[in-house]
């Protein structure tokens, strides 16, 4: 499959509120070291810019906590993540209306979940995970605001204000909300993201404390596809139907909903620190930290009027809730210090987690399921390292669960990372996981017969990936070998299924950017190659994106 695209023009707004030199507010306690002067006047105070704040003081700090700065620059990735997602989706292909569902072109495994999901991945697409949460450090209130428009009175808006109460705590508010009606019928999206954080350390960074709040809703009509005779008329190119929105679907009254909730609270205190980098301690500091992590999560399909030539028979019991809803809830206590001897930072974790996923009542009259839900708790012990020698930058992390039950399994990975100053970065990554299948494999209830199962014999999936990148400024690449045991699947009588055979996928993607005067040509091509199992592991062989982009300063000041 080859996909390209020609870059006329963009434009992305992003504010920056800065205290102006003159403004008079009230301050209770320091501001950012040198980034301000305080002058008593009548009992307020007056801030003035000392000049020495810099665009590198409004820093952006990860899950992981890697740090990087607001970037107000506009460039050709800027451009790439100028959409509903605000990532680069070049190993993805839309749906007709933004904020649909999207198909994978490519599929990367550096960064699974530890534990099975409640599944529904379609309905998922824009649902944020923990990793994907920022938090902020700046120096004066911040704003930023993403809008762009859709098919058909679609629109959405992207917002932030963030701002430092003090130096040490930071609180952030973010509201993502998409409302497009889409070019055929029953193609309504409604989606919803608000998130808010927070971040605080004592002066002696002797305790820190972070967390958010996330609540997520994404509303879609259902359409099911065009009928028949409107699909045929759609291929014939059938002059009375031209236009998108007077084709037939098959659905009328469907409509799916899926919801989210999520609190996140990790923080540490220092138990033993040293001032004295030269000192005969074993440990240069010890510290002790707890995370807690609630997430609740729930799905629901409506359909007044049921169509039985699509889904099949339906017994369905009416009156009943037909939600299938998720909740884990997890602490980690983790140990966590510095030591010459590891050569860095080594943390020591158990984990307690409880699940709870399933329905409040049975749904179809003629099912044989048993169970409504699926419950228990497990215990999982780990490790994290982080070092750095010289040039090269290790990290690994481990986890094991024990036992037998649902959330059984294993998890490593390992990272090795050499980079040369601003040259080149080399990067070497293993990750093994082995968990069961999301949720809604293992259980799932609906009004239609042939949609009802209880699988208690799957087994867990085995995933190995071995990854290499190349990053340089002459040439970027990645390679992935993958092999999975127990891929699962659905089928095409719609029910899910686990692969036999082992899937053996490959994946090279090359990034080369070439430059002449203002213009420039930004191309990527990625080859993928399913050696074993490609009947149910279905990726294109080639995908390409190549931008011709011309880009100058036309403003001054």
């Amino acid at each position: 499959m080859f996909r390209s695209y020609f870059l006329f023009f963009f434009v992305s707004i992003i504010t920056l509120n800065s205290l102006s030199s003159q403004q008079i507010r009230s301050l209770k306690g320091g501001g950012f070291s040198g980034a301000r002067k305080n002058d008593t006047v009548s009992g307020e105070t007056k801030v003035i810019l000392s000049g020495k704040t810099k665009y590198t003081d409004y820093k952006v700090i990860s899950h992981k906590r890697d740090t990087a700065y607001i970037d107000t620059t506009l460039t050709i990735k800027k451009e790439y993540k100028f959409n509903y997602l605000r990532k680069d989706n070049f190993e993805f292909i839309e749906f007709h209306n933004q904020g649909q569902t999207q198909n994978n072109l490519g599929y990367s495994f550096d960064n699974l979940s530890q534990f099975p999901d409640i599944g529904y991945r379609a309905k998922q697409v824009s649902y944020l995970e923990i990793d994907d949460i920022k938090y902020y450090k700046v120096p004066t209130p911040t704003t930023e605001i993403l809008y762009r428009t859709g098919l058909q009175q679609g629109q959405v808006v992207d917002a932030l204000f963030t701002l430092n109460f003090s130096e040490r705590f930071n609180a952030s508010m973010f509201y993502k909300g998409l409302r497009s009606l889409g070019a055929y019928r029953r193609a309504l999206v409604s989606n919803g993201n608000f998130r808010g954080t927070f971040n605080y350390k004592t002066k002696k960074n002797q305790y820190e404390i972070r967390g958010h709040f996330a609540s997520q809703d994404f509303f879609h009509q259902e359409s099911g596809g065009l009928t028949p005779e409107m699909l045929e008329n759609f291929i014939n190119e059938d002059e009375n139907f031209d236009q998108r929105s007077r084709f037939d679907v098959n659905l009328t009254d469907a409509e799916s909903q899926f919801d989210g909730t999520r609190v996140y609270l990790e923080h540490s205190y220092k138990l033993i620190a040293s001032k004295d980098t030269l000192n005969n301690k074993d440990f240069s500091n010890l510290k002790v930290g707890h995370i807690f992590t609630n997430e609740n999560k729930s799905y629901r399909f409506e359909q007044p009027t049921k169509t039985t030539d699509i889904f099949g028979a339906s017994n369905s019991i009416s009156g009943t809730n037909n939600t299938a809803e998720s909740k884990i809830t997890n602490n980690e206590v983790n140990l966590e210090f510095n030591s010459k001897y590891v050569l860095g930072k080594f943390k020591a974790k158990v984990n307690f987690t409880s699940y709870s996923y399933g329905y409040d009542t049975i749904l179809n009259s003629d099912e044989n399921i048993n169970k409504l839900r699926l419950e228990g708790n497990a215990i999982s012990f780990g490790a994290d390292w982080n070092a750095k020698i010289k040039n090269f930058q290790l990290n690994a992390d481990a986890s094991l669960t024990p036992g037998s039950g649902r959330l059984a399994g294993n998890y490593l990975k390992g990272e090795a990372l050499y980079k040369k100053d601003s040259v080149f970065s080399l990067k070497g990554s293993l990750l093994i996981s082995s968990k069961l299948p999301n949720f809604n494999t293992l259980l799932h209830q609906s009004g239609y017969d042939d949609y009802n199962w209880q699988n208690d014999t799957f087994s867990n999936i085995n995933t190995r990936n071995l990854g290499f990148s190349f990053n340089s400024k002459w040439i970027n690449t990645d390679l992935n070998f993958t092999n999975i045991d127990n891929y699962t699947y659905f089928g095409t009588d719609n029910t899910p299924q686990q692969f036999d055979n082992q899937i053996i996928y490959l994946k090279l993607k090359v990034n080369k950017e070439f430059k002449l005067w203002k213009f420039a040509l930004d191309n990527t091509v990625m080859y993928q190659n399913v050696s074993s199992g490609s009947s149910v592991f279905r990726v294109p062989e080639f995908v390409t994106r190549n931008t011709f982009y011309y880009t100058d300063d036309w403003f001054e000041g």
